[in-house]
């Protein structure tokens, strides 16, 4: 689909990786309609020309109406919080199925109302059991037969959500592709890069040295989202969207590289771990490629000293 005049719904377009897929929208000509809680949170997307409609999770009938007219849909929208991931209690768990699971469904079920057929969801690799080797895009996840805690709150309403949106695609006769992430990095980020940023702006530190941690920057996600939505072949996939086999003591170099503040005195903390993707499928049929961390990292800073 040629996305030039194309009209676009956006789930979550006010949010971190939401911003980045109205970009990559927006630059292949695309009218975006950013389907959202709160259309007053980041006022310049209007100024931009992307139309807001309030909406959500909770509500079908609304993610209907913030749906009217669009050709497609990102299901972008979801809970991830590194602070809620650290809550261990009841209630986590019902919230993450409540957002993540239940609204995938209105979602879906609002796509199926509002009469169109094309949707891309954004998923996560959290969704695989295994942690091990390298993992691709048919390695077993986790599943309904798993008993949810607060540990896993966030990784298991991602698989059942993601499951639950092919089951309903099969039922509604949508055509459906998701890309799955792994840790995303980029501008106006609260979670993983702000926690780097955190970490790395005391005047010592401890920095994992051995820590195999495949990142991907958050505009490289959103080029994903819109070559599955330009691309027919896309349709019916999965994808993972992933960094390539990198420590986090080379990105944190890459950090320092792209002009982030850094310790003056570092201290490498061995961790002997090591988690692997394969993103060959997404190069192959979509043409997609990640950018070196440190031109992530610099795209990062310059928009976010943009602005200040």
């Amino acid at each position: 689909m040629r996305l030039k005049d194309k009209r676009i719904a956006v789930t979550g377009a006010t949010g971190f990786l939401g911003r980045y897929i109205v970009d990559a929208l927006q630059a292949r000509g695309a009218h975006v309609i950013g389907v959202v809680r709160n259309p007053d949170r980041v006022p310049e997307l209007r100024e931009r020309g992307v139309e807001l409609r309030r909406a959500d999770l909770t509500d079908c009938a609304a993610l209907a109406n913030g749906f009217a007219g669009a050709d497609a849909v990102v299901s972008n929208a979801a809970l991830f919080s590194i602070r809620k991931l650290a809550t261990l209690n009841r209630r986590n768990w019902e919230e993450h199925q409540r957002t993540n699971i239940q609204g995938t469904r209105n979602v879906l079920d609002a796509v199926r109302d509002a009469q169109i057929k094309r949707v891309v969801q954004v998923s996560s690799v959290a969704v695989y059991r295994t942690r091990s080797g390298t993992i691709d895009e048919d390695t077993p996840q986790l599943s309904a037969r798993d008993r949810p805690n607060p540990i896993n709150a966030y990784a298991l309403s991602k698989a059942l959500s993601e499951q639950l949106a092919w089951q309903l695609a099969r039922e509604y006769g949508l055509d459906l592709t998701t890309v799955r992430p792994c840790g995303i990095y980029g501008a106006f980020d609260p979670n993983f890069t702000g926690v780097v940023k955190w970490l790395l702006s005391w005047p010592a530190s401890i920095v994992p040295s051995w820590l195999g941690l495949p990142l991907v920057y958050a505009g490289d996600v959103a080029e994903a989202v819109a070559l599955a939505l330009e691309k027919p072949i896309a349709i019916g996939q999965a994808y993972n969207v992933t960094g390539d086999d990198h420590t986090f003591w080379e990105f944190a170099e890459a950090w320092r590289e792209a002009g982030g503040a850094t310790p003056w005195w570092w201290l490498p903390l061995p961790a002997p771990f090591r988690q692997s993707f394969d993103h060959r499928r997404v190069t192959r049929d979509l043409g997609w490629r990640n950018r070196p961390y440190v031109d992530g990292l610099r795209e990062t800073f310059a928009l976010e000293a943009a602005t200040r």
